[in-house]
């Protein structure tokens, strides 16, 4: 070896062990944090959102994340559900319990239960934190609530590491300093900010002088945003620090300059001693924390919240259900390569075995490509039951077969069809790689003809399937009371006549409830398609079909799918009608149409029918932005109450199969007509139960919550739409999971 190389080789060695030192001085930066500030996340404030005790922030979650958080502070109870939909964006939907202020002032309608209040909560992330810069975030309290909490913030906050002091010549550490400044509106406006020469100072007084007077929005039904009155008025300042504590598990101490102008919100007098608020919280885990503090100087403060990040792949538990193999495949394989039946009849076996139902096969020898078509409902990734049905054809098909034509089913409607390698398959078995293991072009528009195929084993019908399942009903927010509900066992049934015929129930049976006080009748002018949900609740105390509705489908053309429906389709109505959906394969949109003549049930949700019928439909226009992941859903047309207008769904799916949406609707009636709330609003998450169980299932688990049921914007909730029934009918519903392929 010459010098020269030997000296190169010298540099490289000395460059490569300079990286090493500073990848693992890194890492071991990293853990020596982690040892001294466990439980990092953000904590939240009285008012549901992340922030010090009453003051807001700039902190967020990450993505993902559904937070519940409930505070006691006299003379407010607060109860909040917080969502994170990306890591820009903080929403919050909460009900207040105000002591100091009865809920109206009739005892013959409320009793003397105190007031309650519902609001919605909003903050974005302008700017991220720099080294230099602090995070900047702009919020709205009680966005479009009855307004008595009414506030909008510009907040920043900025992180200052290790704070340590010399003593007896020994750094010691006291701890990260989180310090938060910001300036409010409204409610917030209780250190009110002068400047010489006026009476009134707000920044944005130079766009507007309208900026200066806040304005008082009259006869308000609540549940209207109202734009008049943002950022106006008087502006006030407001901050504080939270200082993590090291060594003891992620605890912080909060220290706050109370920004809240006591003589406004809520229901006055609210007597505040003091302007400085001091509390600790207290991390039991990174998820669940408790929290103590003194607030007003005379009040005390107590609370938790749990926030749990569902966004990625297995979020809380792993799951150790991997691809059962083959017992004694290589003989299987060796009897399938001399007798194809054999083949057949052994992929049926091991297939059913896994819950993969076959419903046809063919084996073409001259192109050496094995097809199958299949049907499975426990696997919500459609590209981890394409890699499981292959990988059990692998194990026991003839070596010469070189490719698998796997073809998806649902409902006797073709979905898609994946043309795996078997070459590739095996060999990025150890090291898939994206676009290579499967390739766009291996995922195409499913075509399937049931009598073209060679093997179509026979299936008995009817074929029956059935669970049992806890149902839990709730009425919430109300004047004869905060919380009524029942526990319920529901069975929830299917029975199939063929291929595409079924007929979907459910009923249920209460086991205990608490609706002895619950009486509120309905004030609507409009019909009563919702608003007698008090009735609905009290007659089906005891047994209750919740729907028993008869579904055919048909996919008459290529991308065209079809159903048509009659029976009980949901608590409230029965009746018949179909719907048809347009869905290109390759395209991130697809349009829809559906027409229901219905009528309403009675109240025991038996059998019987009311007076009350009506026809609904909607033309139904879906559209999902790829680079965010957001699912658009527009449904324009008449509803339940034969009030006519729009329905806007915006929802976010993540890696999980997580969704969390929000939607409104806005009909051709007026606020008055509608009543309380002014507009259809409301939200909704939906988690897989895989999430929390070691095994993979298809199901998942949901909670909606809208501020008060009106008959404005009803849609009628038949089972089996086409949009969700086609989901698997789509090339990114298997391109976005590609990495599910082994699982």
């Amino acid at each position: 070896m010459s010098l020269d190389s030997s000296a190169t080789c010298l540099k490289r060695f000395k460059f490569y062990f300079f990286f090493l030192i500073i990848c693992l001085n890194i890492n071991l930066e990293a853990e020596r944090l982690d040892y001294i500030y466990p439980n990092q996340k953000p904590s939240f404030s009285n008012y549901g959102t992340l922030g010090l005790m009453q003051n807001p922030s700039a902190r967020f979650h990450e993505e993902g994340t559904l937070a519940f958080t409930y505070s006691a502070m006299n003379p407010y109870l607060r109860g909040s559900f917080v969502a994170y939909p990306f890591d820009w964006l903080e929403a919050s939907y909460q009900y207040a319990d105000i002591d100091n202020q009865l809920y109206s002032n009739s005892f013959a309608f409320s009793g003397d239960q105190s007031f309650k209040d519902k609001g919605f909560d909003v903050k974005l992330r302008m700017f991220k934190e720099s080294k230099l810069l602090p995070q900047i975030a702009v919020g709205f309290r009680d966005l479009a609530g009855t307004g008595i909490f009414a506030s909008e913030y510009i907040v920043g906050s900025k992180l200052i590491s290790d704070i340590s002091f010399p003593f007896q010549g020994k750094e010691i550490l006291i701890g990260n300093l989180d310090v938060t400044l910001g300036l409010g509106w409204g409610m917030l406006a209780g250190n009110d900010i002068e400047r010489s020469g006026t009476d009134v100072w707000n920044p944005f007084r130079r766009i507007s002088e309208d900026f200066l007077v806040r304005q008082t929005v009259e006869g308000t039904k609540g549940g209207e945003f109202s734009f008049d009155k943002f950022f106006s008025g008087r502006v006030g300042s407001f901050g504080g620090i939270e200082l993590f504590l090291p060594y003891l598990n992620g605890s912080r101490i909060k220290l706050e300059y109370d920004g809240i102008d006591y003589e406004k919100e809520g229901f006055p007098p609210i007597k505040q001693q003091s302007k400085v608020n001091f509390g600790f919280t207290y991390p039991v885990s990174e998820d669940f924390h408790l929290k103590l503090g003194i607030v007003r100087g005379n009040t005390i403060n107590l609370g938790f919240s749990f926030s749990g990040t569902l966004a990625k792949k297995d979020p809380y538990i792993p799951k150790n259900d991997p691809p059962q193999p083959v017992p004694n495949a290589e003989i299987e394989k060796k009897v399938n390569t001399d007798f194809r039946d054999f083949l057949y009849l052994s992929s049926l076996r091991h297939l059913n075995a896994r819950n993969f139902n076959i419903q046809a096969a063919t084996l073409d020898e001259s192109t050496a490509t094995y097809e199958v078509v299949y049907a499975q409902s426990r696997h919500g990734s459609y590209t981890r039951a394409s890699g499981r049905v292959a990988t059990v054809l692998d194990q026991i098909s003839p070596d010469y077969i070189k490719t698998f034509k796997l073809t998806n089913v649902n409902a006797n409607m073709a979905m898609h069809t994946v043309n795996i390698s078997r070459d590739r398959l095996v060999r990025h078995r150890d090291h898939p790689i994206k676009n290579v293991t499967i390739e766009k072009s291996d995922i195409v528009p499913a075509q399937y003809d049931y009598d073209s195929y060679d093997f179509t084993p026979a299936i008995s019908f009817p074929a029956h399937y059935w669970r049992l399942v806890p149902v839990l009903r709730s009425q919430i927010g109300g004047p004869d009371g905060f919380y009524f509900g029942d526990l319920r066992l529901g069975a929830k049934s299917e029975l199939l006549f063929a291929r595409n015929i079924s007929l979907l129930s459910s009923a249920s049976v209460g086991i205990v409830d608490n609706y002895a006080e619950l009486k509120l009748a309905s004030d609507s002018v409009l019909p009563h398609v919702r608003t007698e949900i008090v009735n609905y609740l009290k007659e089906t105390k005891k047994f209750s079909i919740e729907r028993m509705q008869l579904t055919a489908f048909f996919n008459p053309l290529p991308n065209l799918y079809a159903k048509t429906t009659a029976g009980y389709m949901e608590s409230m109505f029965g009746g018949i009608g179909g719907e048809m959906l347009y869905k290109p394969f390759y395209d991130n949109w697809s349009l829809g149409a559906e027409i229901w003549r219905v009528k309403q049930r009675e109240y025991n949700m038996q059998l019987g029918f009311q007076d009350y019928q009506t026809t609904t439909g909607h033309i139904n226009f879906n559209y999902r932005h790829d680079r965010s992941g957001i699912q658009l859903k527009l449904k324009g047309g008449r509803f339940l109450a034969e009030d006519s207008g729009l329905h806007v769904d915006l929802a976010r799916r993540f890696k999980s199969g997580m969704r969390m949406g929000v939607y409104f609707a806005k009909t051709d009636i007026s606020r008055e007509e509608f009543g309380e709330g002014s507009f259809e609003k409301g939200w909704y998450f939906f988690i897989p139960i895989e999430a929390f169980f070691t095994n993979h299932s298809k199901g998942s688990t949901g909670f909606g919550l809208r501020p008060v049921t009106r008959d404005g914007a009803a849609i009628l909730y038949h089972g089996h739409d086409l949009f969700g029934i086609t989901d698997q009918a789509s090339a990114n519903s298997l391109l976005r999971d590609w990495d599910d392929l082994y699982d």
